[in-house]
């Protein structure tokens, strides 16, 4: 029964993870920027409130953020570790200051945080700051991309943008979490790693396969 269980759970994950991706990636294609540089305050902030949400990769590692923080029961201020660390990787990139290989890296610490949430790691409160310090960086680096080259007012509307929306979705889903509480299954958390580690392997592929 509870192997019969998991595999229905992986099978969902796996169509929800394939769907997400997939509406991501569309969605994306059609960015209300067009693909060019913000050249206003509104075409800034717009460009910082949608990337987040239309990468999926970026989209699953917020949304990992607020599971952990919600059902493990921490601070909710932990998710300004990562929206701080984030801003800083903006800046980086934008400096020209160059990390290597960001873009799979934001895969990994997709598929990381995915993978602790399905087999329900409790870790301590230092580890789940380095991570998400870590993988602030990185995915601000990636995030940067779209900003470079930008007027100051463009750039400081598109940074707000950022820390807007990927604090009301981290925040969010975390107490969202919390107030569904002893009501939701044991496996919900785990469905929702399931996916998390999908879209993060799914990216993952893309880095090393070109045209995947």
């Amino acid at each position: 029964m509870g192997d019969h269980m998991s595999f229905r759970l992986l099978r969902r994950a796996a169509l929800v993870t394939v769907l997400l991706f997939l509406s991501a990636s569309s969605v994306s294609a059609h960015h209300p920027m067009g693909g060019k540089t913000p050249s206003t305050f509104m075409e800034g902030l717009l460009s910082g409130l949608g990337h987040p949400v239309i990468g999926p990769d970026h989209l699953a590692f917020l949304l990992a953020v607020g599971v952990v923080v919600g059902i493990g029961g921490l601070n909710l201020a932990l998710p300004a570790v990562f929206v701080v660390a984030m801003a800083i990787g903006v800046a980086v990139h934008v400096q020209g200051i160059g990390l290597p290989a960001a873009e799979i890296i934001v895969a990994l610490t997709v598929l990381l945080a995915g993978a602790l949430i399905v087999l329900g790691r409790v870790l301590p409160v230092a580890a789940w700051v380095t991570l998400f310090a870590v993988a602030g960086l990185f995915h601000g680096y990636a995030l940067g991309e779209a900003i470079v080259g930008a007027e100051k007012v463009p750039l400081g509307s598109y940074l707000l943008g950022l820390v807007v929306i990927q604090s009301a979705l981290t925040i969010g889903v975390a107490l969202l979490a919390r107030r569904l509480g002893a009501r939701i299954s044991d496996l919900a958390p785990r469905f929702a790693g399931a996916v998390i580690v999908g879209v993060g392997l799914i990216v993952l592929i893309v880095q090393f396969v070109p045209g995947a």
